[in-house]
């Protein structure tokens, strides 16, 4: 029986262990993914009307409350195997149902909005790349040929047919070829 005892307390603080490193690996990717060259320059060059901003930064939060409850929850869990605590373990419990009653909106948004983080960068790339198209003079000209180094692409497709002058003047050097892409 005490064998027993010692190999559950050890699974559970392996357990508790992998919970916690679960956690700090999305504070990471949160903290990465929200930081980073190519969803800062999005979302600085974005408008107000535009949805990005708010995905953003909702994203973020969401996802530095989901490692901070795991973290605790593995926290807790270590503390009440290791003190075999019924209250503590209740604790980690309520952190765990915590966490999984906030995946599961964060899945049912994933499912309903599928493209509409796709679709709100488009709209922010659109909108730049139309206002230097329009106006060569732009301050735009500068976000436009900083998304194309941040993406490594150049320009779109225009039913006018006349953006050569701006990808002439935005692409990066050796890229004016892969126009479109």
């Amino acid at each position: 029986l005490k064998c027993g005892m010692r190999t559950t307390k050890c699974q559970l603080l392996v357990t508790s262990l992998c919970v916690m490193l679960l956690g700090l690996s999305i504070a990471t990717l949160s903290t990465v993914t929200h930081y980073g060259l190519h969803f800062t320059l999005i979302s600085n060059v974005s408008l107000d009307s535009n949805a990005y901003r708010v995905i953003h930064h909702t994203a973020f939060y969401f996802g530095i409350c989901l490692s901070m409850t795991l973290i605790l929850a593995a926290l807790l869990s270590s503390a009440a195997t290791v003190r075999e605590s019924q209250c503590l373990t209740a604790m980690g419990f309520f952190c765990f149902a915590l966490a999984f009653c906030g995946l599961i909106p964060a899945a049912c948004w994933r499912y309903t909005h599928s493209t509409e983080v796709e679709d709100s960068m488009m709209d922010v790339y659109d909108f730049v790349y139309e206002e230097v198209r329009r106006n060569t003079s732009s301050f735009r000209r500068h976000e436009l040929t900083a998304i194309h180094e941040a993406f490594l692409c150049c320009g779109k497709h225009s039913p006018f047919g006349d953006t050569t002058n701006v990808e002439n003047k935005t692409c990066p050097p050796g890229q004016v070829q892969d126009e479109g892409q």
